[in-house]
């Protein structure tokens, strides 16, 4: 693909559906190779749109706005970024060779749903998981739940970052569980997904990036695992490289590289994985990059969101880990909007530290505002700053 000027007719235009701090980032990347970028999201001021060339503001689960503005704007490539999108418009859209869809239509309709891409692993796949049912009622869930037994845990089929997940330990939890899920997940009504719970020492997500070689072949590259501490289903640490053993490694691999092949395309995947000495899970893969991922900002020679825009812009990529990092999540701790930020000299001031504050327009008790990010001689040492640096940063009302 020739690359050509923005805002010319020589462009290529890629559009955003998702307009966050990752979509920031992938933003960025692009517009440092020239792409013209069109950041779309369902709230203004999104913080991809605050360095897009244009933006808009639309219910993207309308298939009827959402084609609109994809005919309207006639992006080259089209990038999704969160899960609630009407899929059925990128699906024609690719079908009638109006856009390319990162990384496939396909790959994004099984993706945003955990019930496609969890029958995709388990079943047609057969790769290890946890035990688990989908329900539609709670009664439905009650008898999932039971099958795959107690303690389990709740997740919409259609959420991320932990928004409507529970941890059920008995029956009489069932119903507050369904509610939850109900309230917090990306589509109203949606189904459940009820999962047991694995044995595991950690968890890992595994970027794998496929991309197109000089032959013009698929490559697939995988950077170095990436370990994280989660709260309630949502990231609050993460570090790389996670140690593990030799076994365990080539086995996240090999179940990475068979659910990456079987969706499809070219970018950056988040695959998540469940470790326990050499035995590995399949738990979940977004195809895109992952929020634990930042952590590559201070960690890798190309950042996942350097990657994500080589990788789909058909341009050669590097995995290499320069050095040991962490990141830790900076949240908002209070409701307001337009806030400030307290400490970022203070922050800055540790020792390798680094910051991205992300520019969302309203905070909120445990929303993401910005993460810290740090270098060591070791995950512990790297760790450690990036607390240091991610504590001192308060997000105060103006």
């Amino acid at each position: 693909m020739k690359l050509g000027t923005p805002l010319s007719d020589t462009a290529v235009r890629v559009m955003l559906l998702g307009a966050g701090e990752l979509g920031k980032e992938v933003a960025i990347e692009l517009q440092r190779l020239g792409c013209e970028v069109i950041a779309v999201d369902r709230y203004p001021n999104a913080p991809a749109m605050q360095v897009a060339h244009r933006s808009h503001v639309i219910p993207m689960t309308d298939a009827q706005v959402l084609n609109g503005v994809i005919l309207a704007e006639a992006p080259h490539i089209i990038v999704p970024e969160i899960e609630a999108i009407a899929t059925e418009v990128l699906a024609d859209i690719e079908a009638a060779g109006m856009a390319r869809v990162v990384p496939t239509a396909r790959a994004v309709q099984l993706t945003m749903n955990r019930e496609g891409i969890r029958k995709l692993a388990a079943e047609d796949l057969g790769l290890p998981t946890s035990p688990y049912a989908f329900a539609g009622s709670a009664g439905e869930l009650a008898a999932g739940a039971e099958t795959v037994g107690y303690p389990c845990f709740v997740k919409p089929v259609m959420s991320s970052s932990g928004k409507g997940q529970s941890f059920v330990e008995s029956a009489d939890q069932i119903a507050d569980a369904w509610t939850y899920a109900q309230e917090s997940g990306r589509v109203a009504g949606a189904r459940v997904i009820v999962e047991g719970r694995i044995d595991f020492d950690f968890e890992i997500t595994l970027l794998t990036v496929r991309s197109r070689g000089a032959d013009g072949e698929t490559c697939t590259d995988f950077c170095a695992p990436i370990g994280h501490r989660q709260i309630k289903g949502d990231y609050v640490e993460s570090w790389q490289p996670q140690a593990m053993s030799a076994a365990a490694l080539a086995s996240a691999q090999a179940i990475a590289a068979k659910v990456t092949d079987a969706l499809g395309g070219y970018g950056v995947f988040g695959v998540e994985l469940f470790v326990k000495g050499d035995q590995v899970w399949f738990s979940e893969v977004s195809p895109r990059p992952h929020d634990t991922g930042l952590v590559t900002l201070a960690s890798q020679t190309l950042s996942e969101f350097a990657l994500h825009a080589r990788a789909i812009l058909g341009l050669p990529v590097d995995v290499t880990q320069r050095e040991p990092a962490a990141s830790a999540v900076i949240y908002g701790g209070l409701e307001a909007q337009g806030v400030a930020f307290d400490g970022v000299a203070e922050a800055l001031s540790v020792p390798t530290a680094d910051l991205r504050l992300f520019g969302k327009p309203e905070a909120f008790e445990r929303r993401r505002m910005g993460v810290a990010t740090a270098r060591g001689a070791d995950v512990d040492e790297a760790r450690d700053r990036a607390r240091q640096a991610a504590g001192r940063v308060k997000v105060v009302r103006t």
